[in-house]
């Protein structure tokens, strides 16, 4: 059943308590359900326009002019694009935060294919497989060689231990020689961390490129 309220028409026309982006945006939010609940088109609905524009009031007085904004923008992109949101996401955690999860799982396969490309594995010797698990756990990826195993999670043991790493036995070895561990940065580093690995499991350099000739 439809109803309406007066409350959201009153803040409207007398919206001198809302001075802060927080409180309009709460303000035509909430006359937006408003209209919702009503049945009523909140892009007609007279008290949600002049909200929205006490909103853009609101805005207009606050920080620099919109060049020195859209300035600050760009140098923000340029400055997350220098970090990784692998790093990010270590630090912050992605438990019960499912677009987090999401983008850890996304950008953590290709830092994995990254790591393979370093390693020289060809592509029909290894698998990466996601486990993404329950809400609460990051869940892991896992890069499987013929000779290695990494697995990246977000792990109890705290930073520094987001990446683990092992000798194994094929592919159907799930067990493998003892755990090592690296961090989240080692791992972003593929060809430091793919000459780690190689020194210290032992693996199979691949095979040298031929020599190419010269007339």
């Amino acid at each position: 059943m439809s109803y309406d309220i007066a409350f959201r028409f009153q803040q409207a026309l007398d919206p001198a308590a809302l001075t802060t982006l927080s409180a309009c945006l709460h303000a035509l939010t909430a006359a937006i359900e408003d209209c919702r609940n009503a049945g009523k088109s909140s892009d007609t609905d007279p008290a949600v326009l002049l909200l929205a524009r006490h909103l853009g009031t609101v805005a207009a007085g606050l920080g620099a002019i919109d060049t020195t904004l859209r300035r600050a923008c760009m140098d923000a992109v340029a400055e997350l694009r220098r970090r990784p949101a692998l790093i990010a996401l270590a630090h912050k955690g992605v438990s019960y935060d499912a677009r987090a999860k999401k983008l850890f799982h996304s950008d953590g396969r290709k830092a994995l294919k990254r790591l393979a490309a370093a390693l020289g594995l060809a592509d029909d010797s290894y698998d990466i497989r996601s486990n993404k698990a329950g809400p609460a756990a990051s869940g892991d990826i896992t890069l499987h060689g013929e000779e290695v195993y990494v697995q990246l999670s977000l792990s109890a043991l705290g930073p520094g231990h987001e990446v683990m790493f092992r000798r194994v036995k094929g592919r159907k070895d799930h067990c493998g020689d003892r755990n090592r561990w690296a961090s989240v940065h080692d791992l972003l580093q593929c060809d430091r961390f793919a000459a780690r690995l190689r020194r210290e499991l032992h693996l199979t350099e691949p095979d040298a490129a031929p020599a190419r000739l010269v007339a």
